[in-house]
């Protein structure tokens, strides 16, 4: 088996993609049962595995930007569709969270 490039990178990309939509996931469940203050902690937590996966997202495309093909393959865009899912996912669970506490003020 041929060695996969940037391995670490896109390996980061999928656990803090992953990371990022579960604790987006159980913000929108903290809100649901009425505690906002753990929503707004999970959300900190799904932003700042974001973080974590543009910082390794960022190596692939500076290296790419330099010069420096990086080879495409069905990881990467697997990685690449990790990251996209999560952050859609976050944003949405803002607006989930948004609306509970709307209900709840009523």
């Amino acid at each position: 088996m041929e060695d996969q490039p940037n391995l670490e990178a896109i390996m980061g990309l999928i656990m803090y993609g992953g990371n990022a939509k579960s604790d987006a996931m159980e913000a929108i469940q903290a809100a649901k049962q009425g505690d906002f203050e753990l929503a707004n902690q999970k959300i900190a937590d799904a932003e700042k595995s974001l973080t974590e996966a543009h910082h390794s997202q960022t190596g692939m495309l500076t290296q790419e930007a330099q010069g420096d093909h990086v080879q495409v393959t069905l990881l990467t865009v697997h990685s690449q569709d990790h990251l996209m899912t999560a952050i859609a996912f976050t944003d949405l669970a803002k607006e989930i969270i948004a609306l509970y506490r709307r209900i709840d003020a009523e």
